[in-house]
């Protein structure tokens, strides 16, 4: 058994926002789990083609939209999962930041981080 605190990790710059990554690979949990911020006003590119991810809501508001045009309005209390690897964009609202708890399967090492451009998804 251990405990660690979002103060105890060096948050990671992803792209659009921070993510304190507090389960990580190293700690062979099977998952890994991050307290991710995603900065308001923003959109992001994303695609994780090696990790299954879902995300919960614990503060402000966006959403989390599919190729196909499936959009998810986020608020807290609000998950979604992206069970296909999918293409997606996430989007914080303008006027707040969004906070996220994040889960990845299988772990991510923890110093990942996304390159994000108009262009294409950014993956790892």
């Amino acid at each position: 058994m251990f405990a660690r605190s979002k103060d105890d990790v060096t948050p990671v710059e992803w792209g659009s926002g921070t993510s304190h990554r507090l389960l990580v690979d190293s700690d062979n949990m099977g998952f890994a789990l991050a307290h991710t911020l995603v900065r308001a006003g923003t959109e992001s590119k994303l695609e994780y083609r090696r990790h299954l991810e879902a995300c919960y809501c614990i503060k402000g508001s966006g959403s989390v939209a599919d190729l196909e045009g499936n959009i998810i309005k986020l608020r807290p209390g609000v998950l979604y999962a992206l069970d296909q690897h999918d293409r997606h964009y996430l989007r914080a609202c303008e006027h707040e930041d969004m906070e996220l708890i994040s889960v990845f399967t299988p772990p991510i090492r923890g110093d990942e981080q996304h390159i994000l451009s108009d262009a294409s998804f950014s993956s790892y």
